[in-house]
């Protein structure tokens, strides 16, 4: 007899939709998995088996034959087991409706209990586009799919309460989504801990409300990693789209703070200056997300830039600038988010002194060791901040701004330009265009003189020179003024430190 069962196949961060068709027939007992199966799918025979034989069921002694389709897709990892059970099952009675509607996603242990699996919300919402109204998942993935409005979700324990719920013994009901809750603020790191600093500070704050990219240069000492630990803090709440968004690739990757648990905070990464390409982009056999993925709509923080490999570094161009990883293997391409916020530190030398006049490196020394950021990267790079070494006056001044206030001025930026991009497709100033940079950044007169000027110092690119109107409408929308005026631009031409050691 022949049963079939929807199941799904993890794809980059999206699922594909994958058909388990299970005949069982007379012959010599055999069980057999087609339709491109990894090692994991392949040895879900014997817990499969040994998992319906603890749960109470009889297992047939006959031929067995499991296709996964389409074959096309590679199938990896146990999420195959129960919709392969349920399969045998339904083909030998003992499951008595037809399960071609449900989908089904599970790994079984030995004594019948169902397991989690990753990539759960991934599979609801492909559940969700292709129309099919119900989902069984572990318990442990529950509240996963129950984030998805309109899908219909069983959680069950064991592979027995799985059978009495699809033949109707179990009671079933569908379960409305819940609203977000509030992301909590982490009390241990408020913006009133980084004492002076108040250009850097300022600096953050433009970078928060426009999600531009920022580069801090400055002694060891000098609040650099404090500062970005703290822009997590000053970002607006995800909003719920968001929420799904960014737990749908945690979930993938199997890294949610709990099982069921979504990412209601922004995510912030640090990777080691060690880190690979693969481990940074993403890659490996099928691609895996790498750390830009992770970062997606949160913070990459990058510290002691210089120190990570150059080709890692170049690496980061494409999802700069695109806000996408596109990875092609001989098997196919993958395509990958990376909406983050890059926010990068360095020391002006590879000794770390303290300031320039107690630095023991030569100036071809400190030249050769920041030049190891390469032009290109700079550029992609908005505001580069240069942080002095703290006075003994400034270590015991009085806290300036917290997080909440200006996370409050941040939120008012960002409801700015939400108005301002309405029906264009973006959310924030740093994801505009070339086009749409001429669109909605009109300078007045004396501000184009001031820009041409500083092309001609600086030595801009066409990029800079957009990237400087992009952080000038930021500056704007966070004084609320209604267009550009000479002095937001005067301002965000300041904050192109870089460009100015470069030229030099």
């Amino acid at each position: 007899m022949l049963a079939r069962v929807l199941s799904a196949a993890l794809v980059g961060v999206e699922a594909a939709l994958v058909r388990v068709e299970v005949d069982v027939t007379a012959g010599l007992p055999a069980f057999t998995t087609v339709g491109l199966p990894d090692s994991a799918v392949r040895e879900s025979r014997e817990r499969v088996r040994t998992a319906i034989r603890n749960a109470g069921f009889a297992f047939p002694s006959d031929r067995i034959t499991v296709n996964l389709a389409p074959a096309g897709i590679r199938k990896e990892g146990a999420a195959f087991d129960l919709p392969i059970a349920l399969g045998i099952l339904a083909a030998t009675g003992a499951v008595r409706e037809r399960i071609g509607t449900f989908a089904v996603v599970g790994e079984l242990a030995l004594d019948g209990q169902i397991q989690p699996v990753r990539g759960t919300l991934a599979v609801g919402l492909a559940c969700r586009r292709r129309g099919i109204g119900a989902l069984v998942v572990p318990v442990e993935n529950a509240a996963e799919a129950r984030a998805i409005e309109g899908l219909r979700v069983l959680a069950a324990p064991g592979l027995r309460e799985a059978v009495a719920f699809l033949n109707g013994d179990g009671a079933g009901e569908a379960v409305d989504a819940p609203s977000p809750p509030p992301p909590p603020v982490d009390g241990d790191l408020d913006l009133a801990d980084v004492r002076g600093q108040a250009h850097a500070k300022r600096a953050l704050e433009i970078a928060a409300a426009g999600a531009h990219n920022i580069l801090l240069v400055g002694p060891p000492g000098g609040g650099k990693t404090m500062l970005a630990r703290r822009l997590p803090g000053i970002l607006p709440p995800l909003s719920p789209d968001e929420v799904l968004e960014a737990s749908t690739i945690w979930s993938v990757a199997g890294l949610l703070p709990r099982p069921g648990e979504l990412m209601t905070r922004r995510p912030f990464r640090s990777p080691h200056h060690t880190i690979s390409v693969p481990g940074l982009i993403g890659g490996g056999a099928p691609p895996r997300p790498g750390e830009v993925t992770l970062a997606h709509l949160g913070v990459l923080f990058l510290d002691e830039l210089p120190e990570f490999q150059q080709h890692v570094l170049e690496s980061l161009r494409q999802p700069l600038e695109d806000g996408r990883v596109t990875i092609a293997r001989a098997s196919g391409v993958s395509n990958f988010p990376a909406r983050f916020q890059l926010v990068a530190a360095a020391n002006p030398c590879r000794r770390g002194c303290p300031s320039l006049d107690q630095c023991l490196c030569t100036p071809a020394e400190r030249s050769r060791y920041l030049g190891r950021l390469s032009r290109p990267l700079l550029d992609r790079i908005d505001l580069h901040v240069e942080l002095p070494a703290l006075l003994p006056a400034e270590v015991r001044a009085a806290p300036a701004d917290g997080s909440a206030e200006v996370r409050a001025r941040v939120s008012r930026a960002r409801a700015r330009q939400r108005e301002r991009f309405r029906g264009a497709g973006l959310r924030v100033n740093a994801e505009m265009t070339a086009r749409q940079v001429r669109r909605f950044c009109a300078p007045p007169p004396e501000a184009e003189r001031l820009l041409a000027a500083a092309m001609s110092r600086l030595g801009l690119s066409a990029r800079g020179h957009d990237r400087v109107l992009k952080v000038a409408l930021t500056i704007a929308d966070l004084a609320g003024s209604e267009g550009l005026r000479p002095e937001h631009c005067a301002e965000a031409i300041q904050y192109r430190g870089l460009d100015r050691a470069w030229r030099a």
